[in-house]
């Protein structure tokens, strides 16, 4: 029998608990899944003899440690900051590990000893990082065999809402962790190329400098910028090519007002406050603000030149209200996320998307093209949501091959090489969760 353990039972986890389950009596797997909170990793495994829910503190090393001991596979669904520790157990206890989450430049740091233990380290296995990467890959790995020349590569996701369940005025509810939500970009500057120059957006400036992307009936969104492009120049192989950018999806709309909350102060995670208590919305925005005779909300339109969309997004939020925080100490983002929890969350029948779209400019002979590519995948409930698909799905079939020893990996990975994304896109596809193309001159 071999054993895998989970660690962390979060929003994305579901998918990934649910398809290991559904394959262990076949391959004689024992899924253990441990979270903080054990109600999380109950709910989770349904039930089911294959698997078992216990509390557990990943933070606690010893703890951790021994149930890392006593696994065959590690998946780690723990903040992005926590997985370096547990890839370090891995290896000294000799144990594969696949994570959903950007890799740290530390993780790399790793691979020669994963390869003496002969284990494998498998990052980004996600959706985004992950489907993107793979998906990218496949269409990368093809143009260059058939001898074009790629000279743009533009790629962004956005976990979203879907159309029958968009019933509030950001068109956005909050489908994965709220910490990651509040703090997209925040305290970094994206990166990227643009026609052979390097570019970059402070966080201050990331709201403002987007990119229009309609989609036709499958909607229209809008495009920020996602952290370091730059360094997926080396790994996706396109040190030359002019243009290389990566971003996040919103409706369009959402990142006028979301930067309303940025040039606040709102989004500021780098200082803690103590609130009276009883401390109210409109207080707290007041302190945000200059003085002046007139209310909170006509100082905030003011003071940000506000129009009257984004205005109406603030209000339905309630941030010029006189009901309490609900908190005596934390930091502004901490405020805004226990208030953003309330208003955008998953009704019961609520239903979220993904959207994936890429777009490639490549000269081929005489001829210039332009090819894109297109994901859209829809949720099942607020449990088996689209997130936790796309997130989950991929980790799980990654995790089925190791186990099966169809892999002869070792060493730090992202799956950008064929032996990983062909098997796992295929899977992918017989569940629904595919790419449409479609090419032009240009």
């Amino acid at each position: 029998m071999k054993n895998i353990l989970i660690i962390g039972a979060g929003r994305s986890s579901a998918n990934l608990i649910k398809y290991l389950v559904e394959h262990a009596a076949v391959n004689d797997w024992k899924i253990r899944v441990g979270d903080m909170d054990v109600t999380f990793a109950r709910q989770k495994i349904e039930n089911s003899p294959h698997a078992e829910a216990f509390e557990l503190n990943a933070s606690d090393a010893v703890q951790r440690r021994k149930e890392i001991e006593k696994s065959d596979l590690v998946i780690s669904m723990l903040p992005a900051s926590m997985h370096l520790e547990v890839a370090k157990d891995c290896i000294e206890l000799g144990k594969n590990v696949i994570t959903p989450s950007y890799i740290p430049d530390e993780m790399w740091e790793l691979d020669a000893a994963a390869k003496a233990k002969g284990i494998v380290i498998l990052n980004e296995m996600g959706v985004d990082p992950g489907i993107d990467h793979m998906s990218a890959m496949k269409i990368i790995h093809s143009l260059q065999s058939s001898g074009a020349t790629l000279e743009s590569f533009e790629s962004f996701t956005g976990g979203l809402i879907a159309p029958e369940s968009d019933t509030n005025p950001w068109n956005y509810k909050i489908t994965w962790n709220p910490r990651n939500v509040i703090l997209a970009g925040y305290g970094g500057t994206a990166r990227y190329k643009e026609s052979g120059h390097l570019k970059f957006i402070p966080y201050h400036r990331l709201f403002e400098r987007l990119t229009p992307i309609d989609l036709g009936p499958d909607g229209a969104y809008e495009g920020y910028g996602n952290r370091d492009s730059l360094k997926y120049l080396k790994l996706y192989e396109l040190e030359h090519i002019p243009t290389l950018y990566r971003g996040t999806l919103r409706k369009v709309g959402f990142c006028e007002a979301w930067n309303a909350l940025v040039q606040l102060g709102l989004t500021d995670d780098s200082f803690v406050m103590s609130y009276p208590e009883g401390h109210t919305w409109n207080a707290l925005i007041q302190s945000f603000l200059p003085d002046g005779e007139e209310n909170v909300e006509t100082r905030l339109r003011q003071y940000l030149n506000l129009s009257d969309v984004t205005m109406s997004k603030l209000n339905w939020l309630g941030i010029f209200e006189e009901q309490p925080i609900g908190m005596t100490k934390g930091s502004p983002a901490q405020v805004l996320q226990k208030l953003i929890e309330q208003k955008w969350v998953l009704d019961s029948d609520d239903k979220d998307m993904i959207v994936m779209w890429h777009r490639f400019r490549f000269s081929n002979g005489n001829k210039k093209v332009e090819l894109e590519s297109k994901l859209i995948a829809f949720g099942d409930d607020p449990i088996h949501t689209a997130m936790s698909k796309t997130v989950g799905l991929p980790i799980a079939i990654a995790a089925k091959h190791i186990l099966q020893g169809k892999w002869n990996l070792s060493g730090v990975h992202l799956p950008t090489i064929p032996a990983i994304y062909e098997p796992v896109l295929e899977e992918l596809e017989s569940m629904g969760i595919s790419f449409i193309e479609s090419k032009r001159e240009i």
